[in-house]
């Protein structure tokens, strides 16, 4: 089954003390394009974390978002350090007697200020629930695989309208042949208003007709059709792939339409025009 390149997936954990959250999206892109905005408690993991989305999901405009919310505690505030808070103490004592400078009368709120008093000193490592949680893009790659499906089912029906609307080109085929005759044999007649060779003009509209038939053009596109619902079945990763054959396929339209000669018939290949150009459109999206 191909997968669209177009998805969104977002995941959730809850811990004793925290809530971490993982939202991931994309959209379509001829490589591997990812951003990411990671927690600084996970920055460690940052590498591995991109290593295992695009192992994943191969292809597309990637933005990856990993935020953590803590959850309100006496034991969540952030601990003073009091070691520090009595050394700062100290030397501002020492040096307020030594200058005789007096100690501030806000000096509490001054000590609280000072270099690492109010941080953290202990470095808590991930646990396993915690990576588990950061590698949550399952989510996004359900979505791409029903998006996947819609897609293959638009193609399915785009492929089979282009192959009825070829099939309705053979009637038109005999009936131009006999207005191609009927036009040069009249512009004979009333032009030269004399007597011709019926043998040479066959010959000539031999040649003529042999010009404009569409019979190759037909079989190429059945078969470019053919090979594209083959591929389509062949597994995810085709998207490159669906879009030459589509490209294919446009080559042997337009030269069914410059060959038509025919009215109906150049209607009949502008509207393989229109389904083929919703099936580039769409291709885009593909993996």
């Amino acid at each position: 089954m191909i997968q669209s390149m177009t998805g969104y997936g977002k995941a959730t954990a809850e811990l004793p003390d925290k809530k971490i959250n993982v939202e991931i999206k994309s959209l379509n892109s001829k490589a591997m394009d990812l951003s990411t905005r990671i927690a600084p408690a996970y920055r460690e993991k940052e590498i591995e974390i991109r290593n295992e989305i695009s192992k994943v999901l191969e292809r597309g405009k990637v933005d990856f978002s990993l935020w953590i919310e803590k959850k309100e505690s006496a034991e969540s505030a952030t601990p003073i350090n009091q070691v520090l808070v009595e050394g700062y103490y100290k030397q501002i004592q020492a040096i307020s007697e030594n200058l005789g400078i007096p100690v501030p009368t806000d000096w509490f709120q001054t000590l609280l200020r000072m270099p690492d008093v109010m941080s953290k000193t202990e470095i808590q490592e991930l646990t396993e629930e915690e990576w588990e949680m950061v590698r949550a893009i399952g989510h996004l790659v359900d979505f791409r695989k029903q998006e996947g499906a819609a897609l293959e089912k638009k193609f399915r029906e785009k492929i089979a309208n282009i192959a009825l609307l070829l099939e309705k080109i053979t009637p038109y085929e005999k009936e131009r042949v006999e207005k191609v005759k009927e036009r040069i044999t009249d512009a004979l007649e009333k032009t030269l208003n004399t007597d011709y060779d019926k043998n040479r003009l066959e010959q000539e509209l031999i040649y003529y007709i042999e010009k404009l038939d569409v019979n190759e053009e037909k079989q190429r596109l059945t078969n470019h059709l053919k090979y594209f619902i083959s591929t389509l079945e062949s597994g995810n990763g085709q998207g490159k792939k669906l879009g030459f054959i589509a490209q294919e396929m446009g080559r042997e339209i337009n030269t069914l339409g410059s060959k038509s000669n025919h009215a109906e018939m150049q209607k009949i290949v502008v509207q393989m025009k229109d389904e083929l150009e919703q099936i580039k459109e769409q291709v885009l999206n593909v993996m």
